[in-house]
């Protein structure tokens, strides 16, 4: 796949530069800047990113980082049996626990809500740092919704996290999950205070906590390009109107100029009429 000319694979993370010693220096290269795609493209495009992700792990399946960079594109594609796999391998080359939460996730995503509440109680968890804890209490309260445990997934979410006022990167998400899960138990008016809260802490947008907030209070966007489409379409149809308007003024003009001739005939042969009679006379 084409690599644009601004990448140079300089870009990745340091850590993962190091992994990639082990490589050849050209080879090396090749992986990173692939690497690099699959991190731009990967919001924006996530089938892009997939296909960067399968050419790294082509080039480099055994480096760690290969296989969990190829785990993310796959999971974005809700690939969730490839991007368990990957992410699997990579826990296996790093012992690390990080991938946890997201593993669990996967299991959600292949209908096995009881697994991931079974990752969600194993001793990894206790090995997660604060983000990762927060992450693997949004998957499980994730997994009792799934099972139709809409209670329990609120109360898995009302946490010391939760009632913290201190903004932290995952305290959007959480408010977030906590307001989503009121809301579908009907409890609306808590949902719309913690949507505001979620508004709150979401400084890059990682939500759309504003447009739900908006949404409950019943205000509605209306798009700009639909009110200048609509503003246009109005305007064809007053022309419409207005070209109509002055062809029925034209032949109502010009029945009257044919009525006119009519009687000027008539006038002409009543006054040749009484012209003959004189004669005879």
């Amino acid at each position: 796949m084409p690599i644009p000319e601004d990448v140079t694979g300089d870009e990745i993370d340091k850590d993962v530069r190091q992994e990639l010693q082990s490589l050849p220096k050209t080879l090396a290269e090749d992986v990173a800047k692939n690497l690099v795609m699959v991190a731009r493209l990967i919001d924006e495009d996530p089938e892009g990113a997939y296909g960067y992700s399968r050419v790294a792990l082509r080039l480099a399946s055994r480096v760690a980082a290969v296989r969990e960079a190829a785990g993310f594109a796959a999971y974005a594609n809700q690939k969730y049996s490839e991007a368990l796999a990957e992410f699997r391998a990579a826990r296996r080359m790093t012992g690390t626990v990080e991938l946890w939460p997201v593993m669990a996730d996967c299991e959600r995503g292949l209908g096995r809500p009881e697994k991931a509440l079974d990752m969600a109680g194993a001793p990894e968890v206790h090995k997660l740092d604060k983000a990762g804890q927060v992450e693997m209490r949004l998957v499980a309260a994730g997994a009792r919704r799934d099972m139709g445990q809409l209670d329990a997934a609120i109360v898995t979410l009302q946490s010391p996290e939760l009632a913290s006022s201190s903004v932290q990167p995952w305290t959007a998400r959480l408010r977030y999950a906590y307001a989503d899960a009121l809301l579908a138990a009907d409890r609306t008016g808590e949902a719309r205070e913690w949507f505001a809260k979620a508004v709150e802490a979401d400084r890059d947008g990682s939500t759309d906590a504003s447009d739900r907030l908006a949404e409950l209070d019943g205000v509605e966007f209306v798009d700009a390009l639909d009110e200048d489409e609509a503003g246009d379409e109005n305007q064809v149809q007053d022309q419409v109107q207005v070209r109509d308007q002055v062809d029925v003024e034209d032949d109502g003009d010009d029945q009257d100029e044919d009525e006119e001739d009519e009687v000027e005939e008539t006038s002409d042969e009543a006054a040749a009429a009484a012209e003959a009679d004189s004669e005879k006379d």
